[in-house]
């Protein structure tokens, strides 16, 4: 009986591990799928314009040079359902910010609007 029990812990610990990611961890899939060109990946972590924001700037882009991201947070801020992420990788000189807001439970990245206030 406690075979099953700890089976079924551990069965839902892994179903649900995907709704418990953070910002960062979620702006790093959304950046590893994007130059990967995983396309249900990106889906899954990215709202509707989100989504088509990032496909539309994927058919515009080469492929990437460098073989891994070296994904690094450079700063985060975080207030109610809204999250800005602010990182390096590899794949570009300069630092990029993702804007993620929560759906569903769930952290996604999110179309940054044109005149939008950025916290940093």
């Amino acid at each position: 009986m406690k075979n099953l029990i700890l089976l079924f812990a551990t069965f839902v610990s892994f179903s649900c591990s995907d709704q418990n990611l953070t910002p960062e961890q979620t702006a790093k899939i959304v950046v590893e799928s994007f130059y990967n060109d995983d396309s249900k990946i990106l889906k899954e972590h990215t709202t509707i314009d989100g989504f088509n924001s990032m496909k539309s700037i994927q058919n515009l882009i080469g492929e990437p040079t460098a073989a891994t991201s070296d994904f690094e947070v450079i700063q985060q801020e975080t207030k109610y359902d809204v999250a800005w992420v602010k990182f390096k990788t590899n794949y570009s000189d300069k630092p990029e910010t993702f804007k993620l807001v929560l759906e569903d439970g769930r952290w996604k990245v999110d179309r940054i609007q044109l005149r939008e206030e950025r916290p940093f």
